[in-house]
Parts: structure tokens; sequence; C-alpha cells
């Protein structure tokens, strides 16, 4: 199978010389092994997939760390790093491979881009490797490799029996609620045997967390829900900043779910921001908060010892959901692609009456559609070492310059600070290059000290 020959000039080759390696990058001189290849690309797919350069050297030049172009003569000269990644990793499936090659540096680089695997990939060697910064780092220990299975969905802790008797199920009013609406009737025993909420005589944790009374105290540490309300625009929060203590919210899931999201819109709407003109009310679509919120706890990783972290600024809220994407999901395809790390948790609490998750697998793209219906900016996926990040924000799909034009149609004046929080910007830096471009644009000036210096900017009279 031929692979595409694609001419770059030297502008091309300087950015991709002058990057580093990193957690998605990876750069491979010619004399590698095939063998010690398929680590790198073990690591990738582990991970959250990246691009691997075969042909680029790496020398130091006092001190610092320089990458030179020099590929293979021909792409015969390749056909032992290809074959033993079509043998182990098949084409198209979750890799891509590119020649590039110039007229300004010599031979041809093999461009390989793996994308995050839904399986666990091996290398050659039959260990399974993560990356993590620039490494790649040998999963050996059965804990490394069951860590590895859970964080990639090809297992489920949900399924798991926790050490506890069946009777916290058997006897749980929330199951005895539930089973009201169960079509035909079933006792108690025999349905949860029969949906595998009950093996060996023991409760699995996803029926402990659908109709237990009070899961956190089988499960402790594992399945609760922090609140936190901080009155700041900072990166981060801190004790100073925050409001009250943080509120803990317990319970079984579907209850969890909708206090969750209740008590989330509640102190939402006591907010209040600067706008354009004076102080109004923050809006942030109900449904997008349901959504999210209902994402972060049924697709959350419960074999993290860790809660689902709700934290509320003044230009933003910030969901924290334990554990890493599962399977091949990444946050460049989460909004088209699907994978259910808890299926029976997802399948059954869609069951219950009102379901939190009505249109199973579309909770994000609604979430994505009300933000925008409101005009405000996507949210944005963040994922992190042991967690995923949602971060609502509150900011106008309106350019901050459009959003400072509006404030002045209606004010004398904007400060810096003020600006700051009509545009959702935090850096004073960053807000006096938007009144500097629309100063040169002509559309502003400065409103000067006695000193001279600029303290304010109004609209220029025309």
């Amino acid at each position: 199978m031929s692979i595409e020959v694609v001419e770059v000039g030297k502008e091309q080759i300087s950015l991709i010389t002058s990057r580093q390696e990193s957690h998605f990058l990876d750069f491979k001189a010619i004399e590698i092994t095939p063998g010690n290849l398929t680590r790198t690309v073990s690591a990738f797919s582990n991970s959250s997939g990246g691009e691997l350069y075969i042909g680029i050297d790496q020398t130091d030049v006092m001190g610092d760390t320089v990458f030179m172009w020099r590929g293979f003569a021909n792409p015969e000269d390749a056909n032992g790093h290809i074959q033993i990644f079509e043998k182990l990793f098949p084409l198209g499936q979750y890799y891509n491979y590119t020649f590039l090659k110039s007229t300004s540096a010599p031979g041809l680089v093999l461009h390989v881009e793996v994308r995050k695997s839904r399986q666990i990939a091996y290398a050659s060697d039959r260990i399974a490797y993560l990356r993590r910064g620039a490494q790649n780092l040998p999963q050996k220990s059965e804990e490394e490799l069951r860590r590895l299975r859970l964080d990639k969905g090809v297992v489920s802790f949900e399924s798991e029996t926790v050490a506890a008797p069946a009777k916290v199920l058997i006897e749980a009013i929330p199951l005895l609620e539930f089973l009201k609406t169960v079509v035909p009737t079933a006792k108690p025993k025999d349905w949860l045997l029969k949906q595998l909420m009950v093996v060996g005589g023991k409760p699995t944790v996803a029926g402990v967390l659908l109709f237990s009374g009070e899961p956190q105290a089988v499960i402790p540490k594992h399945c609760g829900v922090k609140i936190y309300r901080y009155k700041t625009t900072e990166a981060v929060g801190t004790r100073e900043t925050l409001a009250f203590d943080p509120i803990t919210i317990e319970g079984h899931l579907y209850a969890q779910i909708k206090s969750a999201v209740e008590k989330t819109i509640a102190l939402v709407e006591d907010m209040k921001k600067l706008g354009t003109t004076g102080f109004e009310r923050i809006e942030y679509p109900h449904e997008a908060l349901h959504e999210i919120l209902t994402n972060a706890l049924l697709h959350r990783d419960y074999s993290v010892a860790s809660d689902v972290h709700i934290r509320i600024f003044d230009n933003r809220i910030e969901v924290e959901s334990p554990g890493k994407l599962p399977g091949h999901v990444t946050v460049r395809n989460i909004l088209s692609e699907q994978l259910a790390r808890n299926g029976a948790i997802v399948r059954m609490i869609n069951k219950f009456p009102d379901a939190p998750n009505k249109d199973v697998g579309e909770g994000l793209n609604t979430a994505f559609t009300a933000m925008n219906k409101l005009k405000l900016k996507p949210p944005v996926i963040e994922e992190r070492e042991s967690s995923v990040v949602v971060h609502i924000l509150h900011e106008p799909l309106a350019s901050p310059e459009e959003t400072v034009i509006a404030y002045l149609d209606t004010h004398p004046q904007i400060y810096n600070k003020v600006g700051r929080e009509i545009t959702g910007i935090t850096s004073e830096n960053t807000m006096k290059k938007v009144f500097y471009k629309l100063r040169d644009s002509g559309l502003i000036e400065a409103v000067l000290r006695p000193s001279g210096a600029a303290y304010a900017w109004r609209k220029v009279k025309k």
C-alpha cells in the first residue's frame, strides 16, 4: 500500500523542528529500531494520541536540544517501520502515515499521526506503554494495567462488588420506589439478581449508586458532589475568595443529579455581573448546566477516590469529573464519539421517571447548542491527568472590541477593570491591547491624567 508523499517548504520544516518533544509529540532518527518505535505508538495510543516524526535527529548545541531534518533516502528504507506498524496497528484505524519531503532538507520524514485507541495497545515487546510528558512509561504491574483498563473503559468499576450485604439494596427505599414503576412487577431480590445488581450475594457498585439509600456510606470518598462559590474571576479560587463553606450533596444517583442541578442554578441566579448597561443578572442556560452536570455524574470513573467538583466563579463555572476520557474518546471528538464507561448506570437511570439522560448520547451537544442560543461562548473541555474539566464560560460570542464599544454607547468612559469585567478578560495587559487596537482604529481615545498617563478611554467624537 503506497503512502502519500507531501512536499513541505523551508518555513514548514522550521516550524516542525523548532517544536519540543512533549506529551503529544516525539521525534526519532531513522536508525531507531521498529520495535523500539512501537513503544511510542503504544504510549500515544494508550494516552491522548500524538504525532511522531521519524527522520529527525536530536543533537545538543551548547546545552540546548536542537532537532535536525535527516530523512530516509527513499520510501523503501522505511519498510521495516511501516510493516511492524501495520502488523501491530492496522493502517487507517487509529493511525495515519505520510511521507514529508522538501528541496531544502535531505530525505523523507515519516510523519505518523497516532489517535487514542479504544483498546489497550501493546508494543512489540508485549508491554503496554503510557505517555507522560515526553516519556513512554511501561505499565507492567497488575495495578498499572488495571488502572489503564479502567481509564480506557475496557473494564468498568461499576460491575465490581462491594463489601456489603445485599440487603443494603433489597431493603433500600429508593429501590422500592423505583420498582413501583417497573413492568411487570418484580420482587426486589429477584429483580436485582436478574439485572446483575447483586452478584455472588454482594451488591455491585452500579447497584449501590443507583438504589442504595446512602451510597456514600457504602463507597466512601467515591461518589459525592462538592459545590464551591468563589467571588473572583481569577484562574484559581482561594480560601479568601470562598463565599461560604463548600456544599456537599449526597444520596443515590438520581436524587444527587437533581439536587446538584437545582443548587447550582440557584447559586448562579443570585449572581450579578457588570454589563454594558450596569449590573445584570448572570444567565446560563438551564439545559446546559443540567446536561453537563448529568454527564459528569453518569460518566465519571467511580474507581477514583474523589468527588465531582462544581466551582462557581464570577465569570464561569467549572465542573470537574474524576477519571480520564474513556477508550478512544478525546476532547477533540467528544461531541461525535460515544463510549459509555458506566453502561449499566446509563441504561438503568434512563428507566427512572423523568430520566436525567432523556436524550442518551446528546448531552454535551445539547449544552453547546444552548450556550450558542444565548450567544455565549461554547464550553471548553480539558482533560487533566486524572480528571476531565468542563469550563462553562460566561463570555459573549461578540469580540472584546465590540463589547467595549457597546459599553461606551451608554457610558462616557471605560476603565481597564470595567473592561475586564464585561469582556471576561482576566489579564490587565490583554485588556490594554484591546483598548490600543480600538485606539489605532480611530474609535476611542485616552482620557489623560495631569501627568499625561491614560487612566480611562472614551469614544472619539465625530
